[in-house]
């Protein structure tokens, strides 16, 4: 069976084939049986996982989906190897939904690039060619590559990627849909861009190490977020800075006890080469705030201590401007991208002390010591204005999925995407 024909029904499953007590297929149709409404969105994922396991390769959605059903169906049921294999429901909706799966297609596959594919270069093209795809009017862009990075002063990039021969790239990309090069800048997106994190000398495991292809997910999902929102019609000008490198061992790799001084005078002591995304996340965020946008987010796969809090379904949200990060959470609940709140305060600035320098990049206990995911965002804050104000956090703890589950395929998520567009949209 290659195709069929899916619609929803509140009905409890009929005598024929019937998988599971969710999902009846009856020849080239099926039917999804919401028989729990306060939850019919797990439902329908769970019975597109289950058709995805019986090999089926084409759907057509029939009947009276809503949108968000719709869409619940189309995270699970797309995978590394099917996509595009959806035809919508014949409704008002199909635009949008186009527009959401375009992100998520993009987003999910450059996380999902081997390594190999995908270094510092190749990822700030590929983000930047697909925006031109989009908006090829509106696009410009500026880049600094290598050893540029130190004569620049963005230290952190710099020494984070110069141990791999391919060299890091810190990309300012300018969404300007006004084309006055006077606009003010609405926002400003920084995001991860690490192709791939060995840990450097604080080397991972190979089981912790098999799935860091994913850790530049922060930059597909800042990306992903431009262009959703400017297929939704963004207006306002905006700034994305991603922060590229390849986090390897070598002779010219940066190393435990190193101090890195950063463009704004900070000063860092290096306690675990595999704290690197906050230390090039650091070069982003000094360049966001230059611009003077009003708001700056930024998104990372930066810390396991977030996934150890939250899971795998929940982002991470940290701020020191809590009506910011109260307004973007009530977007993450209205675009049904699930997120949490987690501490933040100046005083986590302090939680990492060194002796030789101002900060350490982390504390020298495994996974960063208690409260790690908030000890790394205050790192973050140093680099932001003194108050924090306009800037947002999101460590991205569901942004993939190491093995499959009974909801969703294995691989990248792109949960975020909609969020930040949203807020892109509305702030």
């Amino acid at each position: 069976m290659s195709r069929l024909s899916v619609s929803i029904t509140t009905q409890a499953p009929a005598d024929y084939y019937s998988v599971g007590t969710v999902l009846t297929v009856n020849g080239q149709t099926a039917l999804i049986h919401l028989l729990e409404p306060l939850d019919n969105l797990s439902v329908i994922k769970k019975a597109a996982r289950s058709l995805d396991a019986l090999g089926i390769l084409q759907v057509e959605l029939i009947g009276n989906w809503q949108i968000e059903q719709q869409w619940a169906f189309a995270q699970s049921f797309t995978t590394t190897k099917k996509q595009h294999h959806i035809k919508w429901c014949a409704d008002d909706n199909a635009n949008e939904l186009s527009h959401r799966y375009q992100a998520m297609v993009f987003t999910r596959n450059i996380t999902n690039a081997t390594p190999e594919d995908m270094s510092p270069e190749i990822l700030a093209n590929t983000c930047e060619d697909w925006l031109i795809s989009i908006s090829d009017k509106y696009i410009s862009s500026e880049r600094w590559v290598g050893e540029a990075l130190k004569e620049q002063g963005w230290m952190g990039i710099y020494h984070v990627g110069r141990g791999s021969t391919r060299p890091p790239v810190l990309i300012e990309i300018d969404y300007n849909p006004s084309g006055d090069i006077n606009a003010p800048i609405s926002a400003c997106l920084v995001g991860k861009g690490i192709t791939f994190d060995s840990g450097g000398y604080s080397i991972k495991s190979s089981e912790g190490m098999l799935s860091m292809k994913c850790d530049m997910g922060g930059a597909a999902t800042v990306t992903g977020a431009l262009g959703l929102a400017i297929l939704r019609g963004l207006d306002k000008r905006v700034k994305l800075f991603l922060c590229c490198a390849e986090n390897l061992i070598s002779g010219h790799a940066y190393k435990l006890g190193d101090v890195i001084t950063y463009k704004n005078g900070t000063t860092v002591e290096v306690v675990n080469t595999d704290a690197e995304g906050r230390l090039v996340l650091a070069d982003g965020l000094m360049a966001a705030t230059e611009t003077g946008a009003k708001m700056i987010i930024d998104a990372a796969t930066l810390t396991g201590a977030a996934m150890v809090a939250l899971g795998e379904e929940y982002n991470a949200f940290f701020a020191l401007d809590k009506a910011l990060q109260q307004r973007v959470l009530d977007y993450s609940e209205q675009e049904f991208e699930p997120s949490w709140c987690l501490p933040l305060e100046k005083w986590h600035q302090n939680k990492c002390p060194s002796a030789f320098a101002d900060t350490a990049n982390s504390k020298a206990q495994k996974g960063g010591g208690g409260g790690g995911a908030s000890n790394a965002a205050g790192f973050l804050s140093r680099f932001v204005n003194d108050d924090g104000k306009g800037w947002l956090h999101i460590d991205l703890a569901a942004a993939y999925n190491a093995s499959g589950t009974v909801y969703m395929p294995i691989g990248a998520t792109a949960q975020g995407i909609r969020t930040i567009a949203r807020a892109l949209l509305e702030e």
